[in-house]
């Protein structure tokens, strides 16, 4: 990944009503939802939801289809690993050996976060 489609993808959620939507879509999985009930669970005007959703749309941070007369959106997981993975690629000093596995998600790669320092 490129520094710029990082930072595009940041600016892009840096909205807080985009951020409500990106993990509202993260929750429905593959199934995503259309406009009409991301609006519904969000509580906002379908104007106000159809330009985020645009903007979400051209930044690749959602992927939109055509079912009918209706669109459904969905969250574009693998570029937000694939953000994971660049943000973490020097980890440990570029060891990834050395990491341990992150929290159990079902979504994250195994292995993202250094490992703590023993106590002594």
């Amino acid at each position: 990944m490129e520094k710029n489609t990082a930072t595009t993808i940041f600016e892009t959620l840096s909205s807080a009503v985009r951020l409500d939507v990106y993990r509202l879509l993260v929750r429905q999985g593959k199934a995503g939802l259309v406009a009409g009930e991301i609006a519904a669970a969000l509580e906002l005007p379908a104007t106000n939801l159809s330009f985020h959703l645009k903007s979400m749309v051209h930044a690749n941070v959602v992927t939109v289809e055509q079912e009918g007369r209706y669109m459904r959106y969905r969250a574009n997981l693998a570029l937000m690993l694939e953000l994971i993975a660049y943000l973490t690629e020097e980890c440990c000093e570029g060891n990834p050996e050395q990491c341990l596995p992150m929290m159990a998600s079902p979504c994250a790669p195994e292995s993202l976060c250094c490992p703590k320092p023993e106590q002594t």
